[in-house]
């Protein structure tokens, strides 16, 4: 990991992901479904440090997650394969910084995220009885990508600001 990992602080707000998936706010919640705590703590992380760091950093945070719950299904390579592309991006040209560009990249992981959920949840068999109704795992998916695509300009705004400062040595 490189310059966000050296401040100890910026590595355990990390934690803060589960326990935000635990606790489900009531408030941040569209029809039931919550947004997807991970992209939103995951792309102003690995567009400030980079695809290594990213990718190490949505595994780490996939690792946690899966620990919350029973099953075969993973977030892992969903995860780590969207830090990795979001650290490429903050890489490559331009910083990103514009609210409407977080918060189509949220979108876009969501809903990569989920997509990897329900294929993972399709290709181990289950039938639509046992847990994967189709109504269901489709009104989750819209509602939790549309959630996260609304809340990324403000939450990874605030958290690009913060974690630029730190690496460029503002306060420290």
């Amino acid at each position: 990991m490189n310059r966000l990992a050296r401040h100890g602080w910026c590595l355990a707000t990390a934690l803060v992901v589960p326990w935000l998936v635990l606790a489900s706010p009531g408030p941040l919640k569209l029809a039931g479904v919550a947004p997807a705590w991970p992209v939103l703590w995951l792309l102003p992380w690995a567009l400030v440090d980079g695809p290594l760091s990213g990718a190490l950093a949505g595994a780490g945070l996939g690792l946690l997650l899966d620990g919350l719950h029973l099953g075969p299904i993973t977030e892992i390579p969903a995860l780590a394969l969207l830090g990795w592309w979001w650290g490429r991006l903050g890489r490559q040209g331009p910083p990103i910084e514009r609210s409407f560009n977080l918060g189509l990249l949220a979108l876009l992981g969501t809903a990569l995220l989920g997509a990897s959920l329900i294929l993972q949840g399709l290709l181990l068999g289950w039938s639509a009885a046992e847990a994967w109704l189709p109504a269901p795992a489709l009104h989750t998916w819209l509602a939790q990508t549309l959630l996260t695509g609304l809340l990324a300009p403000l939450l990874c705004s605030l958290q690009l600001l913060l974690w630029r400062q730190q690496t460029s040595g503002g306060r420290g």
